[in-house]
């Protein structure tokens, strides 16, 4: 395959042909409700967001550095050009460690897509709701499909997969937003990808690990926005044999597929496999706190009973979140298998009130997680990318039981939430920083959107007046 020929590229075009020509009378009704709900709780996890301290920082210096106001910061009264916009209010969702999660594609999505769309939206009024959910459906469908194409190998490797496969997400949907054709829409995908970067080394207590997903929203809208003014990307950008997406970020070629990147479009729908997070943390620990939640229930003991707790697990698990916890701030904490155990069994819960500066090295809590240990297993990391979260969890109490616990996936990923659910978690988290008849607002035009005559309401409606 010739790297320099447009006719090497059938799987970006692919991409670029099913963005482009996507309708919202082709989504079916089951995705069109579901993806309300999943753009519902990224705007409630990016208002939340607002008041974080390293939230707090980029508003500040971006605007010290940005005289345009044009898009505005969610939860804040700021206004920032479209892609400072963009890349703020994707790490604000992004923030907390709330947002959604595809499991296989090991990507958030909303805090990819939205920022990005919500920018377009302001500076083009009059995308209706309509064209803003399907604009929303086509970045949910390929940010998932490029992370199947990598698979787990790609973060096992330390590349941060929300930094770097997240530029097609929000590609993909600012390109719709756009309105671009197929052959925009490729090179939009190609200025895109060729910004795409991000190092899980920032898990270990950096910031800016919560600024990867603003950077790829921002590089997306970056992307759409120069190919519809006629600059030109990589056509190639998923095929190239040299210096492409997938052989770049990839040790070999039998570490990516590149027939997932558009297989059973328009049957299959990625959308549908995005779950939502009601722990505060990553989602790498998920299925070991519902384990360990369920053997609780069934066989109630306290934290003072535990000897110790061994976790069985992927490589690319024990990787992501097995390490030696050591207090350096809240991403360390947030993405710490032991902390959050600890979390678990002190208090009951592991949300936003669990995660305070007299917490991440209060004695107690640096105890119980000395007792939590993750352990390879082969057989695990033998079974794929599938079951990088599986668990086998043994809990040692100091009476002599042992407590065994098998899970493949968390219990939150394998069935989504009740709308009911997902609107208390929105509502909540909204309500720290938005009074609470704007919160109201905000989600009854989110669960209208069909119904919505100009999609820039919701910029209006995520912002402080």
């Amino acid at each position: 395959m010739s790297n320099q020929t447009v006719s090497g590229n059938p799987y970006t075009r692919g991409i670029a042909e099913f963005v482009s020509g996507l309708e919202y009378d082709a989504i079916p009704a089951e995705v069109r409700d579901r993806i309300k709900l999943l753009m519902l709780d990224a705007f409630g996890c990016g208002i939340y967001g607002a008041d974080l301290e390293w939230s707090r920082i980029l508003q500040e210096r971006l605007a010290s550095l940005d005289t345009t106001s044009t898009c505005g910061v969610w939860g804040t009264s700021h206004k920032l050009s479209a892609p400072h916009a963009a890349l703020v209010n994707g790490s604000q969702v992004q923030g907390f460690e709330l947002d959604d999660m595809h499991r296989h594609g090991v990507l958030h999505t909303g805090c990819l897509v939205l920022p990005a769309l919500v920018s377009v939206a302001e500076v083009r009024p009059g995308m209706s709701g309509r064209e803003f959910l399907t604009a929303a459906v086509a970045g949910y469908e390929i940010g998932p499909r490029v992370g199947i194409c990598m698979g787990a190998e790609h973060i096992a490797q330390g590349w941060h997969a929300g930094a770097t496969v997240g530029v097609f997400a929000s590609a993909a949907a600012a390109a719709r937003g756009l309105k671009l054709d197929a052959d925009k829409t490729v090179h939009a995908l190609g200025i895109a990808g060729t910004q795409s970067s991000g190092l899980m080394a920032a898990q270990f207590g950096s910031m800016v690990k919560r600024m990867h997903a603003g950077r790829a929203s921002q590089s997306g809208l970056y992307g759409a926005q120069l190919a519809d003014a006629g600059f030109t990307g990589i056509v190639n950008v998923f095929e190239s044999e040299y210096g492409g997406f997938c052989t770049t970020f990839s040790r070999s070629s039998d570490r990516f597929n590149l027939s997932e990147l558009t297989n059973d479009f328009g049957s299959v729908w990625q959308t549908m496999g995005v779950r939502l997070k009601f722990y505060s943390c990553v989602g790498s620990t998920h299925s070991t706190l519902d384990a360990i939640s369920e053997l609780r229930e069934a066989h109630p003991f306290k934290p003072d009973d535990v000897e110790k707790i061994i976790v069985h697990c992927s490589q690319v698990t024990l990787d992501h979140v097995g390490w030696k916890y050591v207090p350096q701030g809240f991403t360390a904490a947030q993405l710490n298998l032991s902390y959050c155990v600890a979390t678990l069994l002190l208090d009951g819960a592991v949300f936003v009130d669990q995660f305070t500066e007299d917490k991440l090295a209060d004695p107690a809590r640096m105890a119980l997680a000395a007792r939590v240990t993750a352990v390879h297993d082969p057989a695990i990391s033998a079974k794929g990318s599938k079951f990088r979260q599986m668990v086998n969890v043994e809990i040692h109490l100091k009476d002599g039981r042992t407590l065994r616990r098998t899970l493949e996936v968390s219990r939150r990923k394998e069935t989504f939430a009740s709308a009911s659910e997902v609107v208390k978690k929105f509502e909540n988290l909204a309500a720290h920083v938005l009074p609470k008849a704007q919160v109201e607002q905000l989600r009854d035009a989110m669960l209208d959107l069909e119904n919505l005559p100009d999609a820039a309401q919701l910029a209006r409606l995520l912002c402080k007046k």
